[in-house]
């Protein structure tokens, strides 16, 4: 099985990508591992600050050690110094906020899952014509599961995931999954600054796991 499968596979099980990016070390560990312990396999750490690259080959580490099946991606990847960087360091696959050819490119021919961020029909394209599997519909918030339904049909083929304006509640995530959705990623609603300021770990470890037993509830 092709490592893009396979990445596919985990997110799409676990129905979520939870994202998150926090500039201290032991920070990000410790909240890797609260996912985990919660029952995510899958983990987009956003490249959002200078400490970001750091922060992940230590995260890559520790994972190898004491996590060996989590998938580390990097998210808010834009260009391909940037993707190379990230490969290098050992990422899974990798996220972007819009389709980048260049990366899509080097990506694919790597065998590594590559979702950009599209927000048009004529986005998505492109990103399906260079080989593009999984779309990130971003933001999510702006475009709204009903943007979801209206594009369904015309695009079989792909896996959508939206970002950004996704609740943790049921109804929230039950919406966009009937609009065809195939998972959904979740940032600050899931894991807040507060949360992350205050080392709330098992907040969010009791959240994540609310959430991923409501998405196997909806998905029956």
């Amino acid at each position: 099985m092709s490592s893009i499968q396979n990445s596919i596979d985990v997110i799409l099980k676990q129905g979520i990508l939870p994202l998150y990016f926090n500039a201290d070390e032991s920070k990000s560990i410790a909240i890797l591992k609260t996912l985990y312990n919660a029952g995510i396999r899958a983990v987009e750490y956003t490249s959002r600050g200078p400490e970001a690259l750091s922060n992940f080959k230590k995260m890559i580490e520790v994972r190898n050690v004491e996590m060996p099946e989590m998938l580390l991606g990097i998210g808010t990847i834009k260009n391909l110094a940037q993707a190379e960087t990230y490969h290098l360091a050992g990422a899974d696959f990798f996220i972007s906020p819009g389709f980048v050819l260049e990366i899509a490119s080097f990506l694919i021919a790597k065998e590594v899952l590559y979702a950009p961020g599209c927000m048009t029909p004529t986005e998505i394209i492109a990103a399906e014509n260079a080989g593009v599997k999984f779309i990130k519909l971003f933001p999510g918030n702006i475009l709204g599961p009903d943007f979801m339904s209206g594009i369904r049909d015309v695009f079989p083929d792909l896996i959508f995931m939206p970002t950004g304006g996704v609740d943790t509640t049921r109804q929230s995530i039950e919406t966009w999954f009937n609009a065809g959705v195939s998972a959904v990623g979740m940032g600050s609603k899931l894991i807040s600054k507060e949360v992350m300021e205050y080392g709330a770990y098992e907040t969010i470890e009791k959240e994540t796991k609310r959430v991923l037993d409501l998405i196997e509830t909806i998905r029956k």
